[in-house]
């Protein structure tokens, strides 16, 4: 199976849909994915990523079905030194500060998160995403998934950058606080997760693109810096 983590294009955050240029990235996204076609179509509830995703559904001829569980994240740091931010803007090198660096279970230990509800947040997103994987035909035990049924499906997820950011983490076994200091998925972009299977038993999330925006050059339009707080030329 290979799923793909689809952040939604430029958005426009007070309209709650995507800018004009969003829409041009959104009509991009839909031929590249037409160009090899999908089997399920899967959304956010929140009208940037089903405005970007109609274009794709429209263009395939196919439903999609809300996933409730994969709107945006509501994580807002109140008070730091860099303003009010999101938990996955906090700087590297507030996170990278820290030593030794954060794991996969001591993230949570940085004091910019303790206190808040990230630690709650993940752990309903993974319960989420173990429910959501299950359906598809791979049951998660610890950090592997048991195939239920052999598939090769290309299932489409329309989603968020901070939430892209966070599933990623529990997919890949990775430190969160690392992950989302350390990659950011432009607007429209596309994240393909492998489930690679050595045995029959057995399948592993693999990444095997991340953040790819071929489909906006090939149209020659321009990658939108929206998530970058500084210098992005």
């Amino acid at each position: 199976m290979r799923l793909y983590i689809i952040r939604h294009a430029d958005p426009d955050y007070p309209n709650n849909t995507i800018t004009p240029e969003g829409h041009l990235e959104a009509q991009a996204l839909a031929k590249r994915l037409s160009s090899h076609g999908l089997d399920r179509i899967y959304a956010s509830p929140l009208g940037r990523a089903l405005d970007t995703m109609r274009y794709t559904a429209d263009s395939l001829g196919m439903t999609h079905e809300v996933e409730h569980w994969t709107q945006e994240l509501a994580l807002k740091l109140e008070e730091t030194p860099y303003g009010r931010l999101s938990h996955w803007d906090l700087p590297g090198e507030v996170i990278r500060s820290e030593m030794p660096l954060p794991t996969h279970d001591s993230w949570q230990e940085i004091s910019y998160y303790q206190g808040t509800q990230s630690p709650e947040t993940f752990e309903r997103l993974k319960l989420h995403s173990d429910e959501f994987l299950k359906r598809q035909g791979f049951e998660r035990v610890e950090g592997r998934y048991r195939i239920l049924k052999h598939t090769e499906d290309q299932v489409a997820v329309f989603c968020h950058g901070g939430f892209g950011l966070t599933w990623l983490a529990h997919l890949l076994e990775l430190p969160l606080a690392l992950v989302w200091s350390g990659f950011w998925m432009p607007p429209s972009s596309v994240t393909t997760i492998l489930f690679d299977e050595r045995s029959q038993e057995w399948a592993v999330p693999r990444c095997i693109g991340f953040g790819d925006v071929s489909h906006l050059y090939a149209e020659g339009l321009p990658v939108r810096p929206r998530g970058i707080i500084t210098n992005f030329n």
